[in-house]
């Protein structure tokens, strides 16, 4: 009899971990699918206004995927363990194994394994290849668009310079690369500059931020759209400087840093990146152990109860993780507590809202009886 029953806990623990884990990669992949969907609109509205190169786009793609996983994977397997055990409490499976003998161990061993394999591919995932990806996107949009804004000037394309700031249309080019019929729009704030001249040359200052424009026999209109004040110039030469706006973003190149950097750093933001590193695969283990009594349903409860308590759980959960980061960034929090402290509190909290309802119903059964 004994014998039989591990036999049964056995068989009913792989099917446990075959339910999780497919849950568990269809929500990941669901989210994957429609955060890449947003992303590549991002890229391709990026790539259009910088001018990328065409292979460029999907391999900031693939390496803004590698990012978005940092965040996909714990709340993938969270709704993936509540929505197995969702089903199997709705289809009265659990009721039935656990009739047949199967323990908490049964319940709780496949899902433990299955979150300790995630957690130890989230850790390799931000502690070494996010930093890599990161870096690896930067450089590549850096490259990207450096290529784009030097490329040569076409005949008959509108192309944009400076972020946006100034737009410049050649109707031809000549052999020796002047410009004729050409057309300049430049936006100062609500002052608009439009020129236009017979011909022009093209040519980058050795530093390879400004781009000067230089233009012969033409008129340069300037004004405030809608305003009836504005001014005609008329020229034999005149020259345009477009200055290429620099690119800096410090908490991407915070991302950027390699994990053993921060670890030797003792610069409170490069250590509340570190901390949000460590913290990350920790919350996947937390939120795959929650989430089996979370799951747990009443009588006549459909098996999607539980999943809106769930995702209030993984907001405040990665929320407060976001608000200890800035304290200790802002040296607010010491950097020995860390973020260690979350983990405790999502856990206090999952209890009292997972076994509050009953102790609150047996303390309201005891005091009738009393």
């Amino acid at each position: 009899m004994v014998k039989g029953t591990r036999t049964l806990g056995k068989i009913f623990g792989r099917y446990i971990l075959r339910e999780v884990m497919l849950a568990w990669l269809l929500v990941t992949g669901v989210l994957l699918i429609i955060l890449l969907a947003y992303q590549v609109v991002g890229v391709l509205e990026r790539a259009a206004a910088n001018q990328f190169p065409p292979g460029v786009v999907l391999e900031l793609v693939w390496l803004g995927a590698l990012q978005y996983l940092t965040i996909l994977l714990p709340v993938g397997l969270l709704l993936g363990v509540v929505l197995a055990f969702g089903r199997l409490y709705a289809d009265s499976e659990m009721a039935a194994a656990l009739a047949c003998g199967a323990g908490p161990a049964n319940v709780y061993l496949p899902v433990a394994v299955l979150a300790l394999l995630v957690a130890a591919a989230l850790a390799w995932l931000t502690l070494v290849l996010a930093p890599q990806a990161t870096q690896q996107a930067l450089e590549l949009r850096a490259q990207a668009v450096r290529a784009g804004q030097f490329a040569p000037l076409a005949a008959g394309k509108f192309r944009s310079f400076g972020g946006g700031t100034a737009v410049v249309y050649a109707q031809a080019i000549n052999a020796d690369g002047t410009l004729r019929n050409v057309f300049i729009e430049r936006n100062r704030g609500a002052l608009v500059q439009v020129a236009l001249a017979e011909r022009a040359r093209h040519s980058v200052t050795p530093d390879g931020l400004t781009h000067i424009l230089t233009l012969y026999d033409g008129e340069r209109f300037e004004g405030v759209p809608g305003s009836a004040e504005f001014r005609i110039v008329r020229f034999a030469e005149h020259t345009i400087p477009v200055q290429l706006p620099t690119s800096g973003d410090a908490v991407r190149d915070l991302e950027a840093r390699p994990s053993l950097d921060l670890a030797l750093s003792g610069d409170p933001q490069e250590r509340a990146e570190l901390q949000w590193r460590i913290a990350t695969p920790l919350m996947c283990l937390v939120l795959a152990l929650i989430a089996v009594p979370l799951a747990r349903l009443r009588p006549r409860q459909g098996r999607y109860a539980r999943v809106w308590i769930a995702l209030l759980i993984f907001l405040f959960y990665s929320q407060l993780i976001s608000v200890g980061k800035v304290l200790i960034a802002r040296g607010t929090l010491p950097q020995l507590l860390g973020l260690w402290w979350t983990h405790a509190v999502v856990v206090l909290l999952a209890l009292l809202v997972i076994f509050g309802p009953q102790l609150a119903q047996r303390l309201r059964y005891r005091a009738v009886r009393a």
